[in-house]
């Protein structure tokens, strides 16, 4: 069967709910992962997406964080929330399996500054999302690892390399290189399998323009394991949630995978 699956940090489901609704009518994904919920379990909007076809499962806490995954071509089962063995009270991590393909959302740790206690809680963050993955690729060798990963992975996906380089948030070595490790597990960037130009982004600052200018990065991924790394037809951002009203600086990134 083929399947579509997109990833999207709405940055407030409570503020983006009408565009989320409106963007499951218009793109038609059959999974789907939220970052950025912000919304505590008990305030979470399970009817209205139940009653636009998606089943729907969610880790979220007030305020900040919060974790979905949305699925119409299958049940959502071995469900998991957090990251096994890692002590975390922030909500961003949730998996689960559909049709036999694993399906992880992950939003990664900002990281605030080279050198903070946030950007060291980062770094052990991702440590802590390679060796998990790397058990859990035993069990599920068809993944699918998505999310508002917040690292730029090289210089075509900034839109001012001389600025985003090694020594910035986001784009520094160190954050590259846990990509980087978490990939030489068996993920392939499904993005750069059909586009290798630069200038494709994912999300623009609210200040300045940005969308206006293109000024962007591109931190929401969708990495394939290799199991499923042929079966990948297209992956692509869906820019057109970013144009809409009161809209969230994040953009969709999405995949298409032929029959798997």
């Amino acid at each position: 069967m083929q399947m579509k699956i997109a990833s999207w940090n709405v940055n407030s489901l409570n503020v983006r709910l009408p565009h989320l609704l409106q963007w499951l009518a218009d793109f038609q994904p059959d999974v789907v992962g939220l970052q950025e919920t912000k919304l505590e379990d008990a305030k979470f909007p399970a009817a209205a997406i139940q009653e636009a076809g998606y089943e729907v499962v969610f880790h979220g806490q007030k305020t900040y964080n919060g974790v979905a995954l949305l699925s119409r071509s299958g049940a959502l089962q071995d469900v998991q929330c957090g990251i096994p063995g890692f002590d975390d009270p922030q909500a961003r991590v949730i998996a689960a399996t559909v049709n036999g393909m694993r399906i992880v959302n992950l939003y990664v740790v900002n990281g605030q500054d080279i050198g903070t206690e946030k950007y060291d809680y980062k770094l052990r963050w991702l440590a802590a999302v390679h060796d998990w993955l790397a058990e859990d690729l035993k069990r599920w060798p068809k993944m699918v690892v998505m999310g508002d990963f917040n690292i730029a992975p090289d210089a075509r996906d900034v839109h001012d390399p001389a600025v985003w380089d090694q020594t910035h948030i986001l784009t520094s070595s160190a954050e590259r290189d846990a990509l980087a490790r978490i990939q030489s597990l068996g993920f392939s960037d499904a993005f750069r399998l059909h586009h290798p130009d630069a200038g494709v982004f994912s999300w623009w600052d609210y200040r300045q323009a940005a969308f206006r200018r293109n000024l962007g990065l591109r931190i929401d991924l969708t990495l394939v394991s290799d199991a499923l790394k042929n079966t990948v037809q297209e992956a692509g951002i869906e820019r057109t949630p970013r144009t809409w009203e009161r809209p969230s600086d994040h953009a969709p990134a999405w995949l298409q995978l032929a029959a798997f």
